[in-house]
């Protein structure tokens, strides 16, 4: 009962101030990207996160994610862009919060459509990437049906 009474207690000025910070963290991994800038875009996650790719891949830990953003954004944003939607915020607890959102890249061989969902955690008073899984979605009338970005299996 106790947990529950803290969570419905909830500062609302905290909790917008949470809220634009999350939302800083979801503009600074689109302007990374869409600038292919891996420190800036590495700088965002915990030590320990874990990261799954579009593609499926599996990343422990921050080295594994550096070494596969340092191999694939340097060029891998030649022609493309990405846009990221705030869909959802879940707080599980005040630090830590689900973070849905909506992915659209623009590529030349025509749109692909992502449904990323972080997991993120508030260390030191800065919201940081710790679990984050992304996802094509199959049925979005944005996507092409050539999946340029969710077809390619990074």
């Amino acid at each position: 009962m106790r947990l529950a009474l803290m969570t419905m207690n909830i500062d609302t000025p905290a909790r917008e101030a949470d809220l634009e910070a999350i939302k800083q963290v979801v503009a600074t991994v689109e302007h990374a990207q869409n600038n292919e800038l891996p420190d800036e875009f590495l700088a965002l996650f915990r030590a320990d996160a874990v990261w799954t790719t579009g593609g499926g891949r599996r990343l422990f830990g921050i080295d594994a994610i550096s070494e596969f953003t340092r191999a694939v954004l340097p060029g891998g944003m030649k022609g493309t862009t990405v846009t990221f939607d705030l869909e959802h915020v879940l707080y599980i607890r005040p630090d830590v919060a689900a973070v849905k959102l909506r992915q659209l890249y623009r590529t030349p061989d025509g749109p692909d459509v992502g449904s990323p969902l972080w997991v993120m955690a508030k260390e030191d008073g800065r919201w940081l990437l710790t679990a984050c899984q992304n996802t094509g979605v199959l049925d979005d009338e944005e996507a092409s049906p050539a999946r340029p970005i969710f077809g390619a299996g990074d």
